[in-house]
């Protein structure tokens, strides 16, 4: 993704073919290593390529993925109170915390948050 990103940095900027070279040396200019199989993968890809004609037909392809919602069902509706669950299971008992020791602070350290 780094790769593409820097890519993309390039076209943006005037760039209408970066090479390897450009895109390391984009991503170098911020501290991060260019993955060399990964860069020319993304380049021999992108090579002859119209970046506008593919991020239209990138979006056409995004449009026909369902992205959820839809108003699936409910949820089950709650028991009625009164102990309607009909199997009679026994409440389990949640194991007793130990009180915590308190441990020695300096407080503040000798100053405060907001002074």
């Amino acid at each position: 993704m780094k790769h593409l990103a820097a890519y993309l940095l390039l076209s943006l900027g005037g760039n209408t073919s970066p090479s390897a070279e450009d895109v390391k040396g984009v991503l170098s200019a911020v501290g991060i290593d260019a993955d060399p199989d990964r860069l020319d993968k993304l380049i021999k890809e992108l090579e002859g390529k119209d970046l506008q004609e593919l991020i239209a037909e990138g979006s056409q392809k995004l449009a026909s993925v369902p992205s959820g919602g839809g108003g699936g069902g409910g949820g089950a509706a709650a028991p009625a109170a009164g102990g309607a669950t009909g199997g009679g299971a026994a409440e389990e008992k949640a194991p007793e915390k130990e009180p915590e020791k308190e441990e020695e602070s300096d407080e503040d350290m000798g100053f405060g948050l907001f002074d």
